[in-house]
């Protein structure tokens, strides 16, 4: 299955090991459909939106069935997989949080930073 990371599972973040020894298949971006946030700063928050969404990077990986649950096993709480839509016109899925508990915690907007792995690694993180 390919599945989409865009956070704490990335390459160089605390969670890549979740990953297993999962086949890393490429970056890839999502469409410009998308808002990311970081919820309590220690993973992204991403949904679709209607308007004013963004390119979200990431990597794409090849999971097997096993490699799936365990990733989904180590997941945090709230998240829940979905497809996406990447900007090559294929899909993948991905976790995704609800644009409801973003709105009702007030988690920030991080969108401009384009990806969770720039926002970790700028100042204001």
């Amino acid at each position: 299955m390919r599945f989409f990371i865009c956070g704490s599972a990335l390459r160089g973040q605390p969670d890549h090991g979740n990953l297993g020894d999962a086949t890393f298949v490429g970056e890839a971006k999502t469409k410009a459909i998308y808002r990311l946030h970081s919820v309590s700063d220690k993973h992204p928050g991403i949904y679709e939106c209607s308007e004013g969404g963004v390119t979200i990077a990431g990597e794409i990986y090849e999971l097997t069935d096993a490699q799936h649950a365990h990733l989904l096993a180590t997941e945090p709480p709230d998240l829940y997989e979905a497809p996406i839509q990447l900007d090559d016109g294929t899909t993948a899925n991905a976790m995704i949080y609800p644009r409801e508990l973003i709105e009702q915690h007030c988690h920030p907007d991080i969108s401009h930073h384009g990806s969770w792995a720039a926002y970790k690694g700028s100042s204001s993180s």
